[in-house]
């Protein structure tokens, strides 16, 4: 029985949000199943048990009105969408346990369940709601709540909306939210998230949230009131729960006993507010203990954030995947996005990565280690043990990285992961410029030196290809398939010498990733998406009235620093100001600034600035502001905040 127990697996759940049915996923909806699957996947490489569940939103408003335009029913409609969905994810070799649809009729049965416990207990009301609506994100605002009269969340245009619905008490939980938050420093994950549910939601006073709609139909009626369906999120957030089994009339199955709590929900920070505010609310309410850790990914741009067919900047995964492969969009993905800031993803970045880290350092250094293996020695790798101290330093990296990696995964830092994996590889092509196996097979003496130069590389190689695994699978496979290596696991990445001394290499290796020219990858992209929009001949110029000339002296009074804005907040009573904790060498300076309308709090955070720090402090709507964010104004009056064109320092100075 003791030993029983040692080989128990620890318990993995993770979720991924649940996709929207509105329309076909682009890449950067992708990347969010992408980064979860890779999570997954080291898991299990820790010897986790990993139950790792994603699927799709169907109902709502938004498909409603969709499926009214392509003259299908609702429910034919989300059919569709989600089984191309499905198909996406399925391409990208994403090895989620369970997809769950909202329109299964499990986890409906269940949804009405729970708003009936919730309504027997006092936590939902019968009231009216009146405000203005923004279709798209399903979402009520008040007037004060817009920006320029327009969504806060999306920017589209509202409509003013009254109707009876149901409410959900939220600030009767808000205390005991806010203290969890407060004890669970790990739970909103950026910190930067954290900050801002803090700063922009909880503590200023939550309001009652709408969870039910009477003016469409599309939707899990409330089973105690049909002429009212259940809210998007009340049904949505649920999944997490229901498609593990959950039953809130105390008939949970075994698997959500075993899963709940999930260890990490992987969200969009578009969405973390649901997730960290109403989602953790609901399941107070339930009685229910909070998930471990949220994790507010940032965004996949693509090129200037902008999507148009006709400027070919509409990426979507399976397109990518038909130019690079599979696994070099996973790898660009996962790579190239930042913790906490968004990433940008391009047809031009796609080659350069693809040909840079795929062909050249990893490809090549599998292709000429096998090819060399073959040329030599007939395929047969064997250490010879005629060691040198140059292989001291290939070893200690090949069995420091899978440490380096998991540390860094159980941060979350996927990027940064894959990052020392590929410093490995990067080792292992330096060892072939040191040991020069071309000029050892010239000296009949040094024959042993150089097989057990090339065992060296192919244990260091398959050691770097069994870490890949969670992130390039194919790729993975296919390389350890070539060398005739058993894929590794993290205990046996401790110890150098796995690889069976006398195996033999395959005899043709394949060329994992072929080099692309980017004339050819764009001209092909032409064709698939047209012609390019033409380019204006001219940017427009806008000239201003100009003030009376300075000296250079009167210059030198003014000091310019970089800062990097820490922590920012709406000011209360105003439209068009918002409250930065900007961060200037070792100070911290608050700075109010008139761009609410131009910026979001939340989007402002992280961003390094240029600002004018020795202002005459003054106070702001009654808010005290000690220096001036700098921003350039176009003829329309839309701002744009000056930022360094390089990486540079809190505290640079702006000369």
């Amino acid at each position: 029985m003791k030993g029983r127990k040692k080989m128990e697996k620890k318990k993995f759940y993770m979720t991924t949000a649940i996709a929207y049915t509105s329309g076909k996923p682009h890449i950067g909806n992708t990347y969010e199943i992408v980064l979860a699957d890779s999570i997954a996947r080291f898991k299990r490489q820790q010897g986790y048990d990993v139950f790792f569940q994603t699927g799709t939103d169907e109902h709502g408003q938004k498909i409603e009105l969709k499926a009214g335009e392509a003259g299908i029913t609702p429910k034919e409609f989300v059919d569709n969408v989600a089984s191309e969905i499905k198909r996406i994810w399925d391409l990208m070799n994403t090895s989620y346990d369970k997809f769950i649809r909202t329109t299964d009729a499990d986890h409906e049965k269940q949804v009405q369940k729970i708003f009936k416990k919730l309504y027997e207990q006092g936590d939902i009301y019968k009231g009216h709601y009146e405000g203005m609506y923004c279709t798209p994100c399903e979402s009520f605002f008040t007037e004060s709540q817009l920006v320029d009269g327009k969504c806060p969340d999306c920017g589209r245009e509202v409509q003013p909306a009254k109707e009876e619905a149901y409410f959900f008490k939220m600030s009767k939980y808000a205390d005991r939210l806010i203290e969890h938050i407060n004890t669970h420093p790990e739970f909103i994950q950026p910190v930067s998230r954290k900050n801002e549910m803090m700063n922009n939601f909880l503590l200023p006073g939550l309001q009652d949230l709408c969870v039910s709609r009477t003016s469409f139909k599309w939707g899990i009626p409330v089973s105690f009131d049909d002429r009212h369906v259940v809210y998007v999120w009340l049904d949505a957030l649920t999944n997490y729960i229901t498609g593990i089994g959950y039953d809130c009339g105390g008939e949970s199955a075994e698997q959500f006993k075993k899963n709940w709590p999930a260890d990490l929900h992987l969200i969009g920070k578009d969405i973390i507010r649901f997730h960290t505010i109403y989602w953790p609310i609901f399941l107070m309410a339930l009685d229910l203990p909070l998930p471990r850790q949220v994790f507010g990914h940032p965004w996949l741009l693509q090129g200037d954030g902008k999507m148009s067919k006709s400027k070919g900047n509409v990426l979507y995964a399976d397109d990518l995947a038909e130019f690079f492969g599979v696994d070099a969009v996973r790898y660009f993905v996962l790579h190239e996005m930042p913790f906490e800031n968004d990433g940008v993803i391009s047809w031009e970045l796609m080659v350069e990565r693809l040909n840079s880290d795929l062909a050249n350092t990893l490809g090549n250094l599998v292709n000429r280690t096998i090819s060399m293996s073959n040329k030599y020695f007939g395929g047969v790798v064997a250490d010879k043990g005629a060691a040198e101290p140059v292989d001291e330093e290939l070893k200690a990296l090949a069995l420091e990285t899978p440490k380096k990696a998991a540390e860094k995964m159980d941060g979350l830092r996927v990027a940064d992961a894959i990052t020392e994996i590929f410093a490995l590889f990067k080792r292992c092509n330096k060892y072939i410029d040191e040991t020069m196996p071309w000029a050892l097979a010239k000296d009949e003496a040094k024959k042993d030196r150089l097989s057990t130069v090339l065992y060296n590389l192919v244990e260091g190689i398959s050691i770097g290809a069994s870490l890949l695994e969670a992130f390039m699978p194919e790729t993975s496979g296919k390389i350890l398939a070539q060398l005739h290596a058993e894929k590794r696991s993290l205990e046996d990445m401790e110890t150098w010498g796995h690889y069976v001394s006398g195996s033999k290499v395959t005899e043709k290796p394949e060329i994992l990733f072929v080099r692309q020219d980017l004339n050819e990858v764009l001209a092909k992209v032409e064709e698939l998406y047209g012609q390019p929009e033409e380019e204006k001949p001219e940017e427009p110029v806008i000239d201003i009235e100009a003030k009376p000339e300075i000296t250079f002296d009167d210059f030198e009074k003014l000091q310019f620093q970089v800062g990097e804005i820490i922590a920012c907040e709406e000011v209360k009573k105003s439209r068009k100001l918002l409250c930065s904790q900007v961060k200037i060498g070792s100070q911290v300076k608050q700075i109010v600034s008139g761009i609410k309308s131009h910026y979001s709090a939340e989007e402002m955070v992280g961003k390094k600035v240029l600002v004018l720090v020795n202002l005459k402090p003054a106070k702001l709507a009654g808010v005290l502001s000690e220096g001036m964010l700098l921003c350039a104004e176009d003829a329309d009056g839309v701002l744009s905040l000056m930022v360094p064109e390089k990486e540079m320092p809190a505290g640079a100075e702006v000369c």
